[in-house]
């Protein structure tokens, strides 16, 4: 089965890329084949669309938490809700979030969905600082124009199957909250450099295979490009394929039954 791990960004430029970790699992071994950069949604969805089967995990949040869609009145079904934003420009977007937030009470103005308080994810609703609200304005909307089967939100017959997941639990697991990585150069350090090396040196160890029934076969150029990444783009995204090649080997997908498909749910060994 073809495995996708995908680090997504809301603004895909040159200097900042979607990373997609191509990789496919046989028995208890995930074996990496490339990582794929996109530096625009075009050539993204291209790829994503000409590949006939497959499962992805996208690291960035599918849905809304599901108070501020019913205080929105944004409709009953993920997909009703997800086709309003894609009506939206960004800034509307953006715009809607920043007054929904203006008058409501410190410490309810972002909310959590239930997996994002099970997983240590922040709100989907942010977007400054880390803004992966914008990445579910960019992503979740294309997602459900491609017509892939989006799960737990929107299953379709389609053989293309999104799901999300955290790459951060990966990382936290190999190294706790030490920081690894960095957009800014400036602030891009040897020590991140080393935790990175670490990181795949654990990959690749008899432990992960121990914490999730396969080992990872990677080469020494793929994971010189995970090493090298100081943005850690390339990293996620072996970590998001990893989590997607767990979560593709339990039932139903590891999500459980009383999942809120208004809101999703992050797929993924926790550890």
């Amino acid at each position: 089965m073809k495995i996708y791990g995908i680090d997504f960004t809301s603004a895909p430029s040159k200097t900042k890329a979607i990373v997609l970790a191509e990789s496919w699992i046989e028995v208890d071994i995930l074996h990496i084949e490339k990582f794929h950069r996109f530096i625009d949604f075009c050539s993204f969805m291209e790829f994503l669309r000409r590949s006939p089967i497959w499962i992805a995990g996208v690291d960035f949040p599918l849905g809304q938490p599901r108070k501020l869609i019913e205080n929105l009145q944004w409709g009953k079904t993920w997909a009703e809700y997800v086709q309003i934003v894609g009506q939206m420009s960004k800034a509307e977007f953006v715009a809607t979030l920043n007054q929904y937030r203006q008058d409501r009470a410190i410490g309810d103005r972002e909310h959590l969905r239930r997996t994002d308080k099970l997983t240590g994810a922040i709100s989907p609703m942010k977007v400054y600082g880390v803004p992966v609200g914008k990445m579910f304005f960019a992503g979740a909307p294309r997602m459900l124009a491609a017509g892939f089967s989006i799960l737990p939100c929107h299953p379709t017959n389609d053989p293309r199957i999104i799901l999300e997941v955290y790459p951060a639990i990966i990382a936290r697991s190999l190294i706790g909250k030490h920081s690894y990585k960095s957009d800014e150069k400036r602030k891009q350090t040897t020590e991140m450099q080393l935790l990175r090396q670490e990181m795949i040196n654990q990959v690749r160890s008899p432990s992960l295979r121990e914490a999730y029934s396969f080992g990872v076969n990677i080469n020494d150029v793929l994971a010189s490009k995970c090493i090298q990444d100081a943005s850690g783009d390339t990293i996620d995204a072996l970590f998001a394929a990893i989590q997607t090649a767990w979560t593709f080997r339990q039932p139903n997908y590891g999500i459980p039954k009383t999942c809120d498909r208004l809101e999703g749910w992050i797929c993924g060994k926790l550890i």
